[in-house]
């Protein structure tokens, strides 16, 4: 009886924290707000949960922030919704916070998902491997050093149908459809990420400068994405961490322009018109092989040359030797 009063108050303050967005929201789009997507503070929180939402992993809710890590090694954690997306076209702009005590050494990073599964911790960044569906990732350390690689902090996008491997060793670049460098780490002011999801157009925008206003991160044409799907962030520290927060995500039904098509929207598998192949980085390869070959080749030559150096230094001394010993007899 308790525990059915306290959810009746968790969603009673949910609801009037709703209207209240609802008449504040910066882009004018607050009647199309979708309560049963959205989580913003204090997000009524207790031993209830969280209304629309479930934490799983290293993940703790405070009356300010969901952290889905702490500046800890070795954690995974991921906040995932509840209800499964019904519309075609939407928006979604999370406000989130990314920091810790790292000055040149920090990670791993976080991610947001829209996803056919949901509450699985997994080893890209905090979710599942070979997931199917979006992911937009946040990626804060570099493990890929060679050609084509970025500056991190480094969000790109990956759609994927259940059949590719994230690699982290390349940093997903072998997958990535597309991608910006953004400086958002331990900032002491507000952050945001916007994925934008209308007509098969894919568009990630931030406002990572203090500016209040969106900026462009990529815009990807002839996606397929299907209803139906979870939403979700995840986080994961290893050796490095950092304190991985979201603060609020708000969730906006968009006009549909395909509202009309005769075909059944969940039954859409997730592609993209340059669907990417799993596959190993050729043009990099060459490069690479190329230096090692002349590495080898010039240590050999060194090798050879000391080897040489050795022989005929050890035999002019026996040659000295023989012939000192000559002079005595």
């Amino acid at each position: 009886m308790l525990l059915n009063k306290l959810k009746f108050v968790n969603l009673l303050i949910v609801l009037v924290i709703f209207a209240k967005e609802s008449l504040q929201n910066r882009d004018g789009l607050s009647e199309l707000l979708r309560r049963e997507h959205t989580l913003i503070k204090p997000y009524g929180g207790s031993s209830a949960g969280v209304p629309f939402w479930d934490f799983i992993g290293s993940t703790i809710v405070s009356n300010k922030f969901v952290r889905l890590t702490s500046d800890s090694q070795s954690l995974q954690g991921a906040l995932w919704n509840t209800i499964p997306v019904e519309y075609t076209d939407w928006e979604i702009q999370f406000q989130f916070h990314v920091h810790g005590h790292g000055k040149d050494l920090f990670g791993d990073g976080f991610a947001m998902w829209y996803t056919k599964e949901r509450n699985i911790l997994g080893p890209v960044f905090g979710n599942k491997d070979y997931f199917t569906g979006l992911g937009v990732i946040l990626d804060t350390y570099a493990n890929y050093n060679g050609p084509n690689n970025h500056v991190h902090p480094y969000i790109s996008a990956m759609i994927n149908n259940g059949s590719l491997h994230y690699d982290h060793d390349k940093d997903g670049i072998n997958t990535a459809l597309g991608g910006c460098e953004a400086s958002l780490r331990n900032k002491d002011y507000d952050t945001f990420l916007a994925v934008r999801y209308q007509n098969y157009k894919l568009t990630v925008s931030t406002d990572v400068d203090n500016k209040n206003a969106w900026k462009e991160c990529f815009s990807i044409d002839n996606i397929k994405l299907p209803t139906k799907y979870f939403i979700g962030f995840s986080a994961a520290t290893g050796d490095l961490s950092d304190n991985h927060d979201v603060i609020s995500v708000k969730f906006y039904k968009l006009e549909s322009p395909r509202k009309n098509e005769p075909i059944d929207h969940s039954l859409i598998e997730p592609s993209a018109a340059s669907f990417p192949e799993q596959k190993e980085l050729v043009d990099e390869a060459k490069p690479s092989t190329f230096w090692r070959i002349i590495k080898i080749m010039f240590i050999s030559i060194i090798v050879i040359g000391l080897v040489l150096g050795v022989l005929y230094f050890g035999y002019n001394f026996y040659e000295k030797q023989r012939r000192t010993k000559k002079r005595f007899y």
